[in-house]
């Protein structure tokens, strides 16, 4: 099954189901998806019951799958990634029993192809291509073994990142505000069982292209993940519960062999650099620069859609 959110003034939009080819939809029988994921038992068999599709698709029109959430928390869990930025820094590696996970802004999630405001240029603007997921209410302390049942969606994130604000922020030991705006979301929302062998041990095994200014970027595989989304699920809920409508994300997507697939940063582009010449030659974005992510399975369909966006003065 596959979700989206058609923009109509509302701040949550209309909830529409999308045919398989992605070109048609119908109503859902409910408002929006935060409504969907409050009553998931009683609500998901009324949308896998929609098999008339008679209106066409825009994707234009469409905003985030969930415009916006009670939670979004990302995860960083490719291995190869954060071993390239401590080498890049100089960092002594630190790795914690658990996956590293931070709590960022969850009131917006920007539309696949909107416009985003950055606030300076000089701040070092970036994009991160990234999964994720989305729950149902998690009962507080539910083991990882438990945990993937939760999961009723998956999604494909730009986790931008202001990456001249990060240092400072993480060094003062509280944690990122200034230096992570809001992600943008690409627009379907699938059930896992859309993704079929690609959902093996709730890792996506699936590329995820990335194009920057029209031109290749990266091509990493979703697979490789040190921690699948049910032990992030469990991780976030050692000691909370979790509400219907939690979006996590897996962090970063990067492979050890990085210099061939490419990146999903710009950052571990210049880590690369770093480590290769001594410094780094790729500048970050700047107004006017598009990103464009799409994630395809083995047989090329893109269950989640082309996420394309461009970086905007405020």
């Amino acid at each position: 099954m596959r979700l989206a959110t058609l923009d109509d003034g509302r701040p949550d939009g209309r909830l529409i189901v999308v045919s398989n080819d992605g070109l048609c939809y119908a109503p859902a029988p409910v408002d929006s998806l935060q409504e969907a994921l409050g009553a998931w038992r009683d609500v998901a068999p009324l949308l896998e019951a929609v098999q008339d599709f008679p209106d066409t698709l825009d994707v234009r029109r469409l905003m985030a799958p969930l415009p916006r959430a009670w939670q979004w928390l990302d995860g960083s869990v490719y291995p190869s990634h954060g071993a390239l930025m401590d080498k890049a820094l100089g960092i002594e590696p630190f790795r914690p029993e658990g996956p590293p996970m931070y709590q960022g802004v969850s009131d917006t999630f920007y539309a696949p192809h909107a416009d985003v405001p950055m606030a300076d240029e000089a701040l070092g603007i970036d994009f991160e291509g990234e999964f994720g997921v989305i729950t149902d209410h998690v009962p507080m302390g539910t083991p990882a073994a438990e945990a993937g049942r939760y999961i009723r969606l998956v999604v494909q994130i730009n986790d931008w990142s202001l990456r001249k604000l990060a240092g400072p922020e993480m060094k003062s030991g509280f944690g990122w505000i200034q230096a992570k705006p809001p992600c943008g979301m690409a627009p379907f929302a699938v059930t896992p069982d859309e993704l079929g062998e690609a959902w093996g041990n709730f890792r996506p095994a699936l590329h995820l292209r990335v194009d920057w200014n029209g031109e290749p970027f990266g091509n990493a595989f979703g697979e490789p993940m040190a921690f699948g989304f049910h032990e992030l699920v469990a991780h976030a809920a050692r000691t909370r519960n979790l509400v219907a409508g939690t979006v996590i994300g897996s962090g970063t997507v990067s492979n050890e062999n990085y210099r061939e697939v490419g990146s999903s940063c710009i950052a571990e582009r210049r880590g690369i650099e770093i480590v290769d010449h001594g410094q780094p030659r790729t500048d970050f974005m700047k107004y006017g620069d598009m990103v464009r992510m799409e994630a395809r399975l083995s047989d090329g369909r893109a269950p989640f859609g082309v996420l394309e966006q461009k970086v905007v003065k405020p």
